[in-house]
């Protein structure tokens, strides 16, 4: 057992009925875990009182991790508090990636995991990557083989995979698990429970941001991936390492998600190629995705036209992007100047 620090971040939006299942899991992981820290986008379904019962009755010795110093909304001011589950309230639902970014600050582990509350994990989850991080310094993001919960047969995700015209997808999703065994590299890792150094997480922040809070959620996790390969790190996949996932609406069909959503996982991917793909390769992206792109519009014109609203949000923030495309740009250069 090596000496790295580790910590769970989760976001719960509405997540009551999962929650406690989760963070029993991650309580009876065979590595140790320094704090878990919750971050609540002002559930209205008790998810945040669950957490405070279940952080109550969380026995004595394993409390022992003091937060002195941490400013935490939900937390008075100079109260002395020992514990190593943390629950942080927000006032409104800020997304995904904002209230992932505040777990991250709110803490300085070497690796962070980053969970979703529908999701449980075995008990050497966190020990296995671990191992595999530590032992290959360039592996700066890593997952295990994360199965559907209602059918352990079959897989939920494996890692990121993206294809040329930079559409992203979770690996081996819907295939059987027996013909996932392989560990090895992989692009990146799905955001439902990824490990990440703390050192790619420094590393590769855009202006303090590692999840950019401009996406709201969706996609986020492809973002990181590709900013975190195009930075020089290295995503990892190991087959031994079990999580379940319950997965919600994505195993729905897609008229069953709500526009809100569709909206920002459409326009979301326009976001990350805007700011990550190279000026070199733009026009070969544009011409290889050229006829996806046509089918694509042609059925959202005709089938779902309430999708281009969500070009408002990306031409409001085009000075934000425009400011994050320039430091990952001006990045990728020097790395590659140095590296020559």
């Amino acid at each position: 057992m090596n000496n790295k620090t580790v910590s769970v971040h989760i976001v719960t939006y509405n997540s009551a009925d999962d929650i406690i299942d989760c963070l029993e899991a991650v309580m009876a992981q065979d590595y140790p875990i320094e704090k878990i820290v919750v971050v609540d986008n002002a559930s209205s379904d008790g998810c945040a009182e669950r957490v405070s019962t279940f952080r109550s009755t969380i026995p004595k010795a394993s409390l022992t991790h003091s937060l002195e110093g941490i400013d935490l909304p939900n937390i008075p001011k100079n109260e002395e508090i020992f514990t190593n589950l943390v629950l942080i309230q927000n006032q409104n639902n800020t997304g995904f990636a904002p209230a992932h970014n505040q777990a991250i600050a709110a803490t300085d582990t070497d690796y962070v995991l980053v969970l979703n509350p529908d999701l449980t994990l075995a008990p050497d989850y966190v020990s296995r990557l671990i191992a595999h991080m530590e032992a290959n310094p360039q592996i700066g993001s890593a997952t295990g083989k994360l199965l559907l919960k209602g059918d352990h047969r079959l897989v939920d995700s494996t890692g990121l995979r993206m294809n040329r015209a930079r559409r992203a997808f979770d690996r081996g999703a819907g295939e059987p698990a027996d013909q996932w065994t392989q560990s090895g590299p992989v692009f990146g890792v799905s955001g439902a429970a990824a490990m990440y150094s703390r050192r790619m997480i420094d590393d590769i922040s855009v202006d303090g941001e590692f999840f950019d809070a401009d996406f709201f959620a969706y996609k986020e996790d492809v973002d990181v991936a590709w900013r975190g390969q195009l930075f020089g790190w290295q995503g990892y996949y190991d087959a031994e390492a079990i999580g379940y996932h319950e997965r919600g609406w994505k195993t729905s069909g897609r008229n069953t998600k709500p526009m809100f959503i569709r909206r920002i996982s459409y326009i979301n991917r326009y976001k990350m190629i805007y700011k990550n793909e190279t000026a070199r390769t733009m026009l070969k992206t544009i011409f290889i995705s050229l006829p996806y792109e046509i089918a694509a519009h042609g059925y959202m014109l005709l089938r779902e036209p309430q999708l281009i609203i969500a070009w408002k949000s990306f031409f409001s923030q085009l000075p934000a992007l425009k400011k994050k495309r320039e430091y990952v740009q001006a990045t990728i250069k020097e790395r590659k100047k140095h590296k020559n």
